[in-house]
């Protein structure tokens, strides 16, 4: 009966574990790195979630109309040690963000740096396998291999 109990314990946390896996993704499995985009727009929520957190932008399209564009960005625990907070996009803040679209042309994309009106910028990072490369203020190095 014990082995039988100990059988069902770890085929569930095994399940579990594939499930989160199943979650999380490579850059190239989502965005495209040959469609950058750059949006000025209006923060409308801040989602902090694992394995990534996103931000959703109003932005003003050609003809008038308001779309909600998502961004994802790192963990919560990267962009606290880049100096993000719980308070430092509340909604209304306007912003521009780039980055790089998702692979399936929805208004989705996968954030690399946000500006603030006054010129500060905060490094979303580019997330995963596959995403282009970038010089940031904290990672001035050449990647391997260059």
């Amino acid at each position: 009966m014990r082995t039988k109990l100990t059988l069902v314990i770890v085929g569930l946390f095994l399940a579990g574990g594939a499930a989160s896996l199943r979650a999380h993704h490579a850059f190239a499995a989502e965005f495209d790195s040959a469609k950058p985009v750059k949006f000025k727009g209006t923060v409308t929520k801040m989602e902090w979630l694992n394995p990534h957190v996103w931000l959703h932008i109003d932005v003003k399209e050609p003809n008038g109309s308001v779309a909600n564009w998502a961004f994802e960005a790192g963990t919560p625990n990267v962009l606290f040690r880049r100096g993000f907070t719980k308070g430092s996009l509340l909604p209304g803040t306007e912003v521009v963000v780039d980055g790089y679209q998702a692979k399936d042309g929805t208004k989705r994309a996968n954030g690399r740096d946000l500006t603030f009106p006054d010129g500060r910028k905060l490094f979303l990072g580019s997330s995963g396998t596959g995403a282009p490369y970038e010089l940031t203020p904290d990672n001035q190095k050449v990647p391997p291999g260059k």
